[in-house]
């Protein structure tokens, strides 16, 4: 910058304008008014919006899957190939949107001082907006400047200041093009050819969706708006000159028909349209709240060869031309032009436009919100935008999801996409599934997980009464443990709520049958139901024995499978719950069991600090039961906590609903 002169650049985040309903619609844009009238008098701001393709290190960073030394590589590879294929076919496009205010000031640190108030104040207004207002460093603003003149060279990008400065360097010589012409009405750096435009005629009445449409080409581009806001005084005064001069005009008009005996001539339209739309234009700074701004729209193009610069150059024209606006090449000024449209705060084109608040605002940098995080699933593509939407469901306030839709929708295969992208991306993750039609065998198998069977004849046992000392979310896991003991006592007896007196026992039984598991420090072998329920045969009550007279069938009798000790490997990253055979007499025990199995495997998980993504299928199928369903409630709060420790997530896939 120049002598005294000071910048920062801001990156905002983009907001789903295009679909909101008209109040929505309304509120956005006269949220986005506020904004502009938060610029301070003096400064400069520049609202620059940058289109640029998907790259290799774009596609990199964000989509491509980390291949692994394991025997997941040759799918990681064909997965690899997939998320390549839908960049190609989808808009291919990355679109930035920023902010760079320049200000004047005596030294750096009122500088500072400014810029830390004004990023607070229109960093609140985003906010409102729920765009994400976040300020560039050194190296992310020079990375921009980098992007645009060496294309193709964006992973060769490792610029150190510090360094540079050590040597003597500028940073121009680093990020400039080998090369630069500049021609009549069109430049030239490297192997690429651009051409800088600038808005030249406005019409009268212009639709919010001019700038979105203009930047949605799929062209590489660089659109920035220069805005100079006008002190209200001047802007009052500028105002009355010009209604006083529209005035005089109509009173001199008049005049002269008058002077030829037509006194009966009505005053011409234009004249009469430059009369309200001057009155116009002083209410508005008088009564509506609005500034007064003086704006330079710039646009820069950049294609591979002149032929396509030609193209798009027509192609944007035509565009421009749909809103009845005309743009024009800067004719012997492509380098001022494209010192202007860079977010470097330096404008050189004096082709100022008087605007008011609202008039501003119709250039509204908003569309439509892409979600492109970094290594996130790819769900498929914005309607709108045609973009990739990319989730990382970590980075979400609440990455918990319901996936709804008709029978035959593809709600099965939505899971089985996500499950395979999070196997393949995050071999860290632990993920366990709930599978009541034995749909996900096949899938499992394949990523190397372990497929549990669970049936009254099944040899696969899961002990009910597993527990390890970071059970629950209580100081005692023992407590969290009766709990769950007390609702499968409730299920046992037939879903029969118990009296005081048979609570109180199996609170009593549940501390001591883990009692020597608890000196133990949780380790050893866990007691069993039947362990239980010999405790509870101990007990000098007849409440304890018909408690433990309605264990018998699940403990001695042919539904046995959960008194036993746990005989499956439960420590594999991937868990598939196969309970197609669990049968209806089982099957409200057996998903209570199941479901604290997995609480037991989250809370180890949250001890390491380790993912786990949980997936069932069929989930009306829970619901059915009350204790299923209580139970279910209580582990997804449970696990909304955990969230916030260890970032474990609860994902239920909801068919048939």
């Amino acid at each position: 910058m120049g002598k005294n002169k000071y910048s920062k650049t801001f990156k905002f985040t983009d907001v789903n304008y295009a679909v909101a309903s008209q109040e929505d619609k309304e509120t956005l844009f006269l949220g986005y008014s506020g904004i502009l009238n938060l610029l301070d008098i003096g400064s400069q701001p520049k609202l620059t919006i940058i289109n640029r393709k998907l790259n290799k290190i774009d596609f990199n960073n964000k989509i491509k899957v980390k291949l692994e030394n394991d025997n997941l590589t040759k799918y990681r590879e064909e997965y690899n190939k997939v998320l390549a294929q839908n960049s190609i076919d989808s808009n291919n496009m990355i679109q930035e949107k920023m902010l760079t205010i320049t200000i004047g000031k005596k030294n750096i640190d009122e500088a500072r001082n400014y810029f830390a108030r004004t990023s607070t104040e229109i960093g609140n207004s985003f906010a409102k907006l729920n765009s994400k207002f976040t300020e560039l460093d050194i190296n992310e603003r020079l990375r921009i400047f980098y992007d645009f003149f060496r294309a193709g060279e964006e992973d060769l990008y490792h610029f150190d200041i510090k360094q540079c400065m050590k040597k003597g360097h500028s940073f121009k010589d680093y990020i400039c093009p080998n090369t630069f012409e500049f021609k009549k009405d069109y430049f030239k750096m490297g192997n690429r050819y651009g051409r800088v435009f600038y808005l030249k005629e406005y019409a009268s009445y212009i639709r919010d969706n001019i700038i979105s449409e203009i930047t949605e080409l799929n062209k590489n581009m660089m659109l920035s708006i220069d805005i100079k806001p006008v002190p209200m005084e001047e802007a009052m005064k500028k105002a009355e000159r010009i209604r006083l001069g529209v005035e005089t005009n109509i009173t001199n008009w008049q005049r002269r028909q008058n002077a030829n005996n037509n006194f009966s001539a009505v005053i011409p339209y234009d004249m009469e349209r430059q009369r309200e739309e001057s009155k116009e234009f002083l209410d508005d700074l008088m009564t509506r709240d609005q500034r007064m701004f003086l704006a330079t729209l710039t646009i820069v193009i950049t294609a591979d060869s002149k032929e396509e610069l030609e193209s798009d150059t027509e192609s944007i024209f035509t565009t421009a031309g749909k809103h009845l606006c005309q743009l024009a090449v800067l004719n012997y000024q492509q380098m001022d032009g494209l010192n202007t449209v860079m977010p470097s705060g330096v404008k050189r084109i004096n082709a100022m436009r008087t605007l008011t608040t609202e008039s501003l605002s119709v250039f509204m940098p908003f569309k439509t919100q892409d979600i492109q995080d970094n290594k996130g699933i790819y769900y498929g593509k914005n309607v709108i935008s045609k973009n990739m939407i990319l989730i990382d469901r970590k980075e979400l306030q609440n990455g918990n999801s319901f996936i709804l839709g008709v029978s035959g929708s593809g709600k099965s295969f939505t899971a089985k996409q996500e499950i395979t992208s999070i196997a393949l991306r995050d071999k860290d993750a632990d993920i366990i599934i709930i599978d009541p039609e034995a749909e996900y065998k096949a899938l499992v198998n394949a990523l190397g997980g372990e497929v549990i069977k669970i049936s009254a004849t099944s040899h696969n046992h899961i002990n009910a009464l597993d527990l390890n000392k970071n059970y629950g979310d209580e100081s005692d896991p023992i407590v969290s443990k009766a709990e769950f003991v007390l609702s499968l006592c409730e299920q046992v007896m037939s879903g029969s709520s118990m009296v005081v007196q048979q609570k109180a026992i199996i609170d009593r039984c549940t501390k001591l049958v883990y009692r020597y598991f608890e000196q133990g420090n949780f380790q050893g072998t866990p007691p069993t139901l039947e362990d239980f329920r010999q405790v509870l045969l101990k007990q000098r009550e007849k409440e304890a024995k018909d408690i433990a007279l309605g264990l018998e069938l699940f403990t001695k009798g042919s539904l046995n499978t959960f008194a036993k000790k746990t005989n499956v490997k439960t420590d594999n990253r991937i868990i598939c719950y196969d309970i197609i055979d669990l049968g209806e007499q089982l099957m409200p025990v057996g998903m209570l069991v199941i479901l604290d199995s997995i609480l037991n495997r989250i809370s180890k998980n949250r001890e390491k600090g380790k993912r786990t993504y949980i997936f069932i299928d069929e989930i009306y199928l829970l619901f059915k039961y009350q204790y299923t369903s209580e139970f279910i409630y209580k582990l997804w709060k449970r696990i909304r906590k955990y969230r916030r420790i260890c970032h474990t997530e609860l994902h239920k896939m909801l068919k048939n609903c």
